[in-house]
This record gives C-alpha cells, sequence and structure tokens, in this order.
C-alpha cells in the first residue's frame, strides 16, 4: 500500500503553521459568502471579506510558534485551531436561527438557555457542515500517523517575532482602511455585521469581550447619581393619557396571551392550497383583531434582539429594552431590581399574578426572573402533564397547554394578572403528524416557511378554545385580554423565499421590506366596550406597559418606563429597533439607508430638512436605547424609591406547590375568596373547557334529529 505523501513544507513547524492559516482562511470565506448576510454594499467591501481573516487567525496561530518542545507548540496550534475553528461554526448555526453572532453574553448565558433545545437544533445544521469540522479529525490523524511530522528544531525568536508583527502590520490595515471606509466603526458600533465585515469573526469576539467587561464595571460603579439622567428623560418623553380611555379597564382582570413568533403578515392572510383553495390561516383571532371591542395596533413592532421571547418580556412587562449582547432574561434576571407589571399592579391596586409556561423554568432563566417581576406563582411544564404525544422540544402544545392551565388558573384570587406563553407556533414550525395534521402546507422550497401556516393555524384554534372556556366560566366579561406576537416567525435570510407567498417578487425583495416585516399583532380585547378599532399609531412592544397601566387607571408617570401610551394623543411615533434603525409614519432608516415609506424606496441624498429629522430622529432612538442601558447595566432601579413601590425580595416568592397554596388560601378567605372556583360554588370549571383536534373540526356536523309531530 502506497504511504500518504505530503509536501515537504508541511513538515516544517512555519509550514503547518501556514496551512492551519488557509484552512482558517477558507472557512472564514465560506461562511462569508454562503451562510452570513454581511450587506455588501461596494465591490471594494469585498477587499475586506478576504484579507480579515489573516492578521487575526496569524496572530494567534504564532503564540505557538514561540513554544520551544516540538509535541508542544505542535498541540498549541491544534489547540488554537480549534478553538477557532469550533468558534467559527458556532456563529454560522447561531447565525442561522437569530441572523446574528455569538456575544461573550450569550456564551455566558448558554447553559440557562440550553434546556428545552433539541430538534430545532439539530434542523439548524447542514450536510456540508462537515467543511468546518472535519480538519480537527484528519490534523491530528496525520500528525500521529506521521504523515505530518513534527519538525524538532525550534522557530527562532527573531522569526516568530517577525510573524507576530506582521498579523499587527496587516491588522492595523486592514483596521485603517475599515475607518476609512465606515468611520467611527469602532467608536460607535454601527452593529456586530460591520465589525465582522470589516474586521473578521476572531477581532468581533475580541472586542466584544472589551465591551462586555466594561460594561459589567458600570453596574460595579454605578450610583444612585446616575438616576438624574434617567429621570430627566422619562420625564421629557412621558405621553399623558387618553382621558376618553383613561381607567375604561379598571379593576379587570389581566390576560396576556403570547402569540409565540406571530407576525402581522399573518393577520387576514388565506394561504393557497395546490388546488387553488383558499384557507383562512387566523380566522378567530382575524375576527378579534377586526372587533370593535379590541384595540388593535396595525404599525406595532417587535423590538427584540437575541434575547427574542424574553427580550419581548423585558419590553412588555418593563417598558424597558433587552440588551444589545444576549438575554437580559440569562445575565441580569437573576440580578436586577425591577419594577415589572405583576408588581406594580399587586402594590398599586391588589391584584395576584401568574405566569403559565409549558417548558422548563429554568428556559431562558425565568424562574429566577419571574421571581424579581414580581410573580406570586409559575405554573411551568411541572405542573403539566407533558409527554411524547401532547409536546416537542419547546414545551407542551397550546391546545393540552390552555385545557391543562384551567385548574390552576382558576384557583387564583381575583382580579389577577396572567400571562399565558403558548409556544406550538416556534420554529422549526414541524408538521403535525397526529390527528392535528391537516391544515396545508405551503408549497416553497424552504419546509420552515411552509410549515409556518400550518403551526399557526393550530396557535389561532388553541386561542379560540381558550376564549370559549374564558366565556363559558364567567372570567370573559371581567377581563381585559391582551395578544401580542413576541418577534419575527420568518427569519430575514429566509424572507426573500416568502416573498412569491405575500405577492411580492424574490428578485426585489428589500431592505425596505425586512424592515416592515418587523410587524407583529398588538390587540386589546376588551369586552363591553366599543371603542376599539385598528389604531394605525407606530408604536412597539417597549410602549406596552404604559398603555396597558393607563387602562387600568394607573398613573405611569412616576416609574422608570421608557414608552408611551399608545392610545395618548401625544404618542411621539417614535419606534427604535435594538439595533439602532427605526421606524416612523413616514420614514424608515434600516441597516444604514433610509428610505420613504409611500414608495419603499432608498433617500440616497436627503434633503437638509429631512437630513435634519433623520440626525434627530437617530439621536432620540439612542437617547432612548442607551437610557435603557445605563437602567439596566446599572442596576440603577435598585436606587429608584421615588415610585414608592416596596423592594422585592425574591426569598419571598416559592414556586413549588402553587396550586396547594392557592387552596389554602381559598379556605382562608372563605366567602371572602374572589377566585372563579369561590365564584363558582367551590366547584371545578375544569370539564368547561372543550378541545378538539384538526380531524374532529373537520368531520361534519351531524344535524340534530327534530322531534316527530304527535
Amino acid at each position: 500500500m502506497t504511504k500518504l505523501k505530503v509536501p515537504a513544507i508541511l513538515n516544517k513547524r512555519l509550514g503547518f503553521f501556514a496551512l492551519l492559516t488557509f484552512l482558517l482562511w477558507a472557512k472564514s470565506i465560506f461562511a462569508y459568502f454562503f451562510e452570513f448576510n454581511l450587506g455588501i454594499e461596494r465591490p471594494f467591501q469585498y477587499f475586506f471579506l478576504f484579507i480579515n481573516p489573516i492578521a487575526s487567525t496569524m496572530f494567534l496561530l504564532s503564540i505557538a510558534l514561540y513554544v520551544r518542545r516540538p509535541r508542544a507548540a505542535y498541540r498549541t496550534m491544534l489547540l488554537i485551531f480549534a478553538l477557532a475553528s469550533i468558534l467559527l461554526f458556532s456563529n454560522v448555526v447561531y447565525y442561522r436561527e437569530f441572523t446574528d453572532f455569538i456575544t461573550v453574553n450569550t456564551l455566558l448565558g448558554a447553559g440557562k438557555v440550553a434546556s428545552g433545545l433539541g430538534e430545532s437544533a439539530i434542523r439548524l445544521f447542514r450536510p456540508y457542515d462537515l467543511l468546518f469540522v472535519i480538519d480537527l479529525v484528519v490534523l491530528p490523524i496525520l500528525l500521529w500517523k506521521k504523515v505530518i511530522k513534527e519538525e524538532e528544531r525550534p522557530v527562532r525568536a527573531r522569526m516568530a517575532l517577525a510573524v507576530t508583527a506582521l498579523s499587527v502590520l496587516i491588522f492595523s490595515g486592514n483596521l485603517f482602511l475599515a475607518e476609512t471606509d465606515r468611520s467611527g466603526l469602532l467608536t460607535r458600533t454601527f452593529s456586530r455585521d460591520y465589525l465582522v465585515k470589516y474586521l473578521g469573526l476572531n477581532v468581533f469576539t475580541a472586542y466584544d469581550g472589551i465591551q462586555t467587561y466594561k460594561t459589567n464595571q458600570v453596574r460595579a460603579e454605578a450610583s444612585p447619581n446616575d438616576l438624574k439622567d434617567v429621570e430627566d428623560y422619562v420625564q421629557g418623553h412621558y405621553a399623558a393619557p387618553n382621558d376618553e380611555l383613561y381607567g375604561l379597564a379598571k379593576g379587570k382582570n389581566v390576560i396576556y396571551i403570547h402569540l409565540e413568533s406571530f407576525q402581522q403578515f399573518l393577520i387576514d392572510y388565506k394561504l393557497t392550497d395546490e388546488n387553488g383553495q383558499e384557507h383562512e390561516v387566523t380566522p378567530f383571532i382575524n375576527s378579534l383583531y377586526h372587533n370593535n371591542s379590541t384595540f388593535s395596533f396595525d404599525n406595532f413592532f417587535h423590538q427584540v434582539k437575541a434575547g427574542k421571547t424574553s427580550d419581548a418580556e423585558t419590553l412588555l412587562e418593563n417598558s424597558l429594552f433587552g440588551l444589545n449582547q444576549g438575554s437580559l432574561f440569562t445575565q441580569l434576571g437573576g440580578k436586577n431590581t425591577f419594577q415589572a407589571a405583576p408588581d406594580i399592579l399587586k402594590q398599586e391596586a391588589g391584584y395576584s399574578s401568574a405566569a403559565f409556561h409549558g417548558n422548563s423554568g429554568n428556559f431562558w432563566n425565568r424562574t429566577e426572573t419571574y421571581k424579581r417581576f414580581g410573580y406570586d406563582h409559575f405554573f411551568d411544564a411541572s405542573y403539566y402533564d407533558v409527554n411524547e404525544d401532547n409536546s416537542f422540544q419547546y414545551g407542551l402544545h397550546d391546545k393540552p397547554f390552555f385545557e391543562q392551565s384551567i385548574q390552576y388558573l382558576e384557583h387564583l384570587q381575583q382580579p389577577f394578572y396572567s400571562k399565558f406563553i403558548a409556544v406550538s407556533n416556534h420554529y422549526p414550525y414541524s408538521e403535525f403528524k397526529n390527528d392535528e395534521a391537516g391544515f396545508p402546507m405551503a408549497a416553497t422550497n424552504d419546509e420552515t416557511i411552509n410549515g409556518y401556516f400550518a403551526t399557526a393555524n393550530y396557535l389561532d384554534k388553541a386561542v379560540e378554545e381558550f376564549f370559549n372556556y374564558l366565556k363559558a366560566s364567567g372570567l370573559y366579561e371581567n377581563s381585559m385580554i391582551v395578544m401580542y406576537g413576541d418577534h419575527y416567525g420568518i427569519s430575514t435570510s429566509r424572507n426573500p423565499d416568502l416573498a412569491p407567498l405575500l405577492g411580492q417578487s424574490k428578485e426585489t425583495w428589500s431592505n425596505f421590506d425586512n424592515a416592515q416585516m418587523q410587524r407583529v399583532p398588538y390587540m386589546i380585547h376588551l369586552p363591553g366596550q366599543d371603542k376599539g378599532g385598528i389604531n394605525h399609531t407606530y408604536g412597539g412592544e417597549v410602549d406596552s406597559l404604559p398603555t396597558l397601566l393607563h387602562l387600568l387607571g394607573i398613573d405611569s408617570s412616576k416609574y422608570i418606563q421608557l414608552g408611551q401610551d399608545l392610545l395618548s394623543p401625544e404618542n411621539d411615533q417614535l419606534v427604535a429597533f435594538r439595533s439602532g434603525d427605526y421606524m416612523t409614519p413616514d420614514y424608515t432608516y434600516y441597516g444604514g439607508s433610509l428610505y420613504d415609506n409611500s414608495t419603499g424606496l432608498v433617500i440616497p441624498t436627503p434633503d437638509a430638512s429631512l437630513q435634519a429629522k433623520a440626525d434627530e430622529w437617530k439621536q432620540a432612538v439612542n437617547e432612548q436605547l442607551s437610557t435603557s442601558d445605563n437602567v439596566n447595566n446599572g442596576d440603577l432601579l435598585r436606587f429608584y424609591t421615588a415610585s414608592g413601590l416596596e423592594p422585592i425580595d425574591p426569598a419571598d416568592f416559592d414556586y413549588k406547590n402553587a396550586l396547594q397554596r392557592l387552596q389554602k388560601a381559598e379556605t382562608k378567605l372563605g366567602d371572602k375568596s374572589t377566585s372563579l372556583y369561590s365564584q363558582h360554588g367551590n366547584k371545578s370549571t375544569v370539564d368547561l373547557y372543550k378541545t378538539q383536534t384538526y380531524q374532529q373540526y373537520q368531520e361534519p356536523v351531524q344535524p340534530t334529529e327534530q322531534p316527530a309531530p304527535e
């Protein structure tokens, strides 16, 4: 058998160094062009993609050139190579789901997000991913088999230093050219995409680590004096409530229904099947959207970043943004002081509170975060009958989730604040294989898009069944039901494939279209009133809490809340995205370009008046985001006492044996108990909940037999 031979140069340390440098460069280039959407605007920017992996790779691998012993030198080189390869591959997989790069905060919080992941993570892998990792196996084997021989002679210190110096020189030239092409790249940090595009993934990770350290120092150095600018901002941006609507829902129960990954385009959407027949995807939610008892918003945008669902919860219940890096829940949720909706309503109006979620309590670190939000009870997966037939990797499916929640909901003392986190409409939108199968799949080349409409239809029916129960039990008339989409369901990278289903062209799809796709539904359904309708106010998730409080008759002005009442005539209608982009009724700033909303076209050279407005909007967005970051990173609410709220002690909250404690409270209160269970004469309302599968709903209704005439 012929022995495998390699070029002699590879038997030299510098030759092996050059091989590893080339392999990392090649893998980086592959990722840049086929995995990451880095927004190449000019041909010159391709130059950065080709050179930026070189400097950092050479610098890191050159560390091994200073090691004199052969085995230690080669092992050091391979270790550095492996770590850099794993970092690259991890970012490739992460980017497929989040359209973003992994930050240090994301890495630090990874363990708290890991519970509950499974099929969706596997679905992110591609067969060609082997290209990113196969050399991690092949190279050690080649060294072990001595196909590549370890050079005994060490690299001279002067040569090692020269290689390091060359890498620094290349990086300096790279940085100079990058700053020339994109002024303020490091000082203003426009986006992570820019940093990776101009400087490379390794440099971005190092830069992010430095910024994370600085952020942590901010918290340690924060003082009550830092609140002054925050209070000034809040007072200057407060939007007074609409007098006609203030207190309209006073004393009502609050029921939040989380519509997972639900985008605005699903409202009124009809999917055409292979036979040309149209199928309304979300008929029940559509009926609520158009109901005069519902305040519906058609220009409402999600404002989340990598924290996704947890960011939405932060925004909706605190009127603060999530972090620019990672999830606030996982990084600060177990540390910070909050003045969240459950605690405000408890101390202001005597509300009890509960969150319902059919997944593990440590997913997104919810158990610890909810205690600091002031939730009295948290019913996680441990309270539900979860099995292979009624669940998937993100928890209990929506129909059994709502049905099984009733046994706990009926024991809450009224008025209550509750949140139901439904999850079935979650990536990867897997096709149902049981009796829930039947709603048509879309016909695109992307299985994720194809399944999205069927899971949304399933969610719609689950919500309808829950509403039917609320009406049958008597809770409906005494409740305000808020429904919201937490974030996008179809990622930006998939939007061109979605375009034909929306009546648009894949070829002409633009960043303007991507921006418009960030709309999500926001509906406040208040039975017994007819002042609702479709509201065209531009707003986002940060505006939810002041809107909610004003409807409940609670003044939000004394709280640190960065949003504005969506029903207020004083609302500024400026929507900030976590990236620093923004939306107004007339203009969209997205991906570094300003668009005219009426045409969807880029405004390449705004006139002086428009440029002044754009600068003003950009400054306002940056101020709102930086104020939120200062509050969160500095944990400034620990110093804030003007709200009059008593501080929360997380030790006072215990989420175990919640049902027993609720029942004990009913017994103690006796005739004064306001739970639904007590109101029904200490009888359960569970039997009032009716649910069927998709297939059962499709069965023809049997006509009722009429009695024969006498």
